[in-house]
């Protein structure tokens, strides 16, 4: 079976035909996350993530790219936004230019989002400027291994490039631009060069992880393979193979936490 054909008959009838980066096909993946039991938990699982690597004290949290909306039931204080105007968002910004005083917040949140940046560069200065020293930048992200090129190349309609030489990409849309290898291009392959070029960001952790839960959701494109019932199983599994994860993960937990160094090199 030919992965177009896979893909079409995979498709969730909710999203067939319309744009990505139409703001109403944000509002609609909203309800088909909450429609979907397993895709529902699996969100729970990396919002709870992400509430236990925030710091407290001083500034708010703000999420970029707030998609399903789902993180204000963890973490109720979020400022949510979206690059464009739709429903249930505070605020729309984009992330190379926030709207925030510098050092007046405590974390930046991207789930699925780093990956769609066309210039990561100027997010991590941005992030860098807003975010206070002790502060974080927590991010879930695809990541690359080689089950990940498989799937990925397969399932999934967005780019995904892990050879390519530089960390940007043309701006085709502010969804339908991507390079699914990003992250992992940046914090792994390349790793030395961003500690390099942005001391403001220690790289705390990157977890690696869920080689077929997300998989077996549909995401918010495609149908679910999997009843909600089956999540915990399954998440039993891929604990037990979490040894294998370097070799066989899907997407990545990654943490940077902002140091009390200034002036990243403009490169």
């Amino acid at each position: 079976m030919s992965g177009g054909f896979l893909m079409r008959w995979l498709e969730h009838p909710l999203t067939r035909g319309r744009s990505l980066d139409d703001p109403a096909t944000t509002e609609l993946r909203r309800e088909i996350v909450r429609s979907k039991p397993f895709l529902r938990r699996l969100y729970r699982e990396w919002h709870t993530a992400i509430r236990d690597e925030l710091p407290g004290g001083a500034g708010a949290v703000l999420e970029l790219g707030s998609g399903a909306g789902m993180l204000r039931e963890v973490v109720p204080e979020v400022i949510s936004s979206e690059v464009f105007l739709c429903a249930g968002v505070d605020v729309v910004a984009d992330g190379r230019h926030l709207p925030f005083a510098g050092g007046s917040l405590r974390a930046v949140v991207l789930v699925d989002v780093l990956h769609h940046v066309p210039d990561c560069r100027s997010l991590f200065r941005e992030a860098a400027r807003c975010v206070r020293p002790g502060g974080v930048l927590v991010a879930v992200e695809p990541w690359v291994t080689w089950w990940s090129r498989l799937v990925y190349g397969r399932l999934h309609h967005e780019p995904f490039d892990p050879d390519r030489r530089d960390w940007s990409f043309p701006s085709s849309g502010p969804l339908t631009g991507a390079n699914g290898a990003l992250p992992w291009i940046v914090f792994q392959r390349d790793r030395a060069r961003f500690e390099s070029d942005y001391p403001e960001w220690n790289v705390r952790s990157i977890d690696p992880l869920m080689p077929v839960s997300y998989l077996l959701s549909g995401g918010v494109s495609l149908r679910s393979l999997a009843p909600g019932w089956l999540y915990g199983p399954v998440r039993f599994l891929e604990r037990l193979a979490a040894p294998l994860a370097d070799r066989t993960a899907m997407f990545a937990y990654i943490t940077l936490e902002r140091t009390g160094a200034r002036g990243a090199q403009l490169r």
